[in-house]
């Protein structure tokens, strides 16, 4: 299939010379063309340009072409964190914090990721796959068109296997781009929390041999927290994960200074999510590492957390990454325009940022960079089309409007509004 999209008003994300990611103040610096084409043929760009210079175009056959005069073209969000498989909602724990409990307090007594995983057991894989089709289609149509899944919510061997074999499920159901993590260091499960290490053991030696047999998981993450796993518990589960064929990924930081960014450098993380008690020795280790920073504004704002230092990071030098952790209990939204617009208004980022995080930085967060995250020739052909919008930054600024039109998913396309 060929599809030409002309008289673009704004090409947003446009590389010559793909970087795989974006660091500090070059963060500022958002690449676009105005007055644009694009070309895509099968499940590639082909090529892109000014319609004053572009170069022959005219000549092709059997081509779909889409004007978009007054619209603007970008390369689809990519969401490095999200924990799309899940059963039930938890809205009565969003009640619960509203009348004053913690996150911790509502955990300690069976709730927060206890609850989903009470629930998930007694779902089928056929139950999980239909509801999380569903939520990956949402966010398809939201611009999303690659992103990672987490496992985590099954605490068994058996459901943790579930979880992950619903995931390889999705990825030939759905068109999106999927790449799936083994979070069974989500939560110490209730049978096993005065023996951790008998659980860690379950891990390692019954459940990540299966995996590497299979094939299930991409990356290996852990929640390293207060009361979850501690910074030596998380760089032991890590380096046992590479030996599966598993990267390293870390949720770090997020309800206190724990050590998992620490653990995840020294671990070789792709990436440390959350990132809210960052402090000053997080970001020179950073600094000197190959880890991408990643933020996840949806969750800091349901749970009412203080901010990550994200101003601070980009200003150290930096990259830095935005996903939504779209999940049940702390961000029940995948919507990636929301998260760009959460980055802009709370901590300051500029709306080239912002994208830059979303885009480029994200796809690197989940080894795609190469071929995601941007327009350019060779790329994979993911793309939305906005309404007639003034430019990029009206993307964060107008947060609660949907402004995307078109979707186009590896050379297809898959939703129009």
């Amino acid at each position: 299939m060929k599809i030409l999209i002309k008289n673009i008003k704004q090409l947003v994300q446009t590389e010559e010379n793909p970087q795989i990611k974006i660091a500090g103040k070059a963060m500022k610096n958002l690449p676009h063309i105005d007055d644009a084409w694009l070309a895509i043929e099968n499940d590639k760009i082909t090529g892109f340009g000014k319609m004053d210079d572009w170069e022959g175009i005219a000549d092709w056959t059997d081509l779909t072409i889409i004007d978009a005069s007054d619209k603007l073209v970008f390369p689809c969000w990519c969401d490095s964190h999200t924990h799309i498989v899940y059963a039930g909602s938890r809205e009565t724990e969003f009640v619960d914090r509203i009348n004053g409990l913690t996150y911790e307090e509502i955990f300690q007594r069976g709730g927060g990721i206890l609850n989903s995983a009470k629930k998930l057991n007694d779902a089928s894989e056929e139950e999980l796959t239909a509801s999380a089709l569903k939520r990956l289609n949402e966010i398809m149509v939201q611009g999303t068109g690659a992103v990672e899944i987490k496992s985590g919510y099954g605490l068994t061997a058996a459901s943790e296997l579930k979880m992950l074999r619903v995931i390889k499920k999705l990825k030939t159901l759905s068109p999106l781009t999927i790449k799936a993590t083994f979070l069974g260091a989500h939560a110490v499960p209730l049978e096993y929390k005065e023996r951790k290490a008998d659980y860690i053991k379950l891990l390692i030696n019954e459940i990540m041999p299966v995996i590497a047999e299979e094939q299930l998981a991409d990356y290996c993450d852990v929640f390293c927290e207060q009361n979850y796993f501690t910074k030596e518990e998380t760089f032991e589960i890590l380096t046992a994960g590479k030996k599966y064929g598993m990267i390293p990924k870390v949720h770090a930081e997020q309800l206190s200074n724990s050590g998992g960014v620490l653990a995840g450098v020294e671990a070789g993380a792709v990436s440390v999510d959350h990132l809210e008690f960052v402090a000053d020795a997080e970001i020179e280790a950073l600094q000197n590492s190959k880890t991408m920073p990643t933020i996840l504004p949806g969750a800091a704002l349901f749970l009412n957390l203080q901010f990550p230092p994200a101003r601070k990071m980009i200003d150290a030098g930096l990259p830095l990454a935005i996903a939504s952790d779209f999940n049940p209990g702390s961000c029940p939204s995948g919507n990636m325009n929301t998260m760009i617009a959460l980055a802009c208004i709370q901590y300051k980022m500029t709306p080239e940022e912002a994208i830059n995080a979303a885009t480029i930085n994200s796809a690197y967060a989940m080894g795609l960079s190469e071929t995601h995250g941007s327009i350019a020739v060779g790329k994979q052909a993911n793309v939305f089309i906005t309404r007639e919008i003034s430019g990029y930054s009206f993307i964060p600024y107008s947060f609660g409007s949907n402004l995307i039109e078109t979707v186009i998913i590896n050379g297809k396309i898959v939703a129009i509004e």
